[in-house]
């Protein structure tokens, strides 16, 4: 038979139904991987049980009281415990921390004004409680910067970008100053909102809270 002709053959009956199956099969399949993919995309869309509305995250009365280590001269390193929920790990608890400075609010106006004004108005108080704390990814290239006793400023390792006690940038590459986060007490209770901003702009663009 030739070649075209044996493409034209429909087969046996009995190949005919090993050629079904064989389609049945994959098509089934393939609907199996699709609904594996598919549930924990839609759970990790639905909230949990012990989800809120705000993503604010308590801090333990120990977490807290880093706080009161803090000066105006002196900033402090607050750690604590960022909830988060997704449909393929489950609920997990992240370490974060955040650099605390204790602060008035005309001391971050004078500095900061940018945070009070403006396309970069931020729709939460700067200051709270008398603190300011800062999210501790520098602006650049998203580097962890720390504190230098000796310099009496922020200091990222990476691409030298300076800042001072107040968050404002001096030198290096950054385009803007440090980024202040949520912070309130609420029932008795230090919360702290973890916002990441995108890196490398001039401007405060939410990428990820919570």
């Amino acid at each position: 038979m030739a070649h075209a002709e044996a493409y034209k053959d429909p087969g046996t009956p009995d190949e005919q139904t090993r050629r079904t199956f064989m389609a049945n099969a994959v098509i089934a399949l393939g609907g199996v991987i699709g609904i594996g993919l598919t549930i924990p995309l839609v759970v990790s869309l639905i909230p949990s049980a012990d989800a809120t509305n705000d993503q604010w995250s308590g801090l333990t009365p120990e977490q807290a009281a880093a706080f009161k280590k803090a000066t105006d001269k002196m900033p402090t390193k607050v750690t604590f415990n960022v909830h988060e929920t997704n449909g393929y790990f489950g609920a997990a608890d992240t370490e974060q921390f955040v650099w605390a400075v204790k602060a008035t609010e005309g001391q971050m106006k004078d500095a900061r004004p940018e945070l009070f004004s403006g396309t970069d108005k931020l729709p939460y108080p700067v200051v709270n409680m008398g603190f300011v704390v800062f999210s501790p990814i520098c602006p650049h290239l998203g580097c962890k910067y720390s504190w230098s006793t000796e310099k009496n400023k922020f200091l990222c390792p990476c691409h030298g970008s300076t800042y001072t006690e107040l968050g404002k940038h001096e030198l290096g590459p950054a385009l803007r100053g440090l980024d202040p986060l949520p912070l309130r007490e609420y029932q008795g209770k230090v919360q702290i909102t973890w916002i990441e901003y995108r890196d490398n702009n001039q401007h405060l663009i939410i990428q990820k809270v919570g």
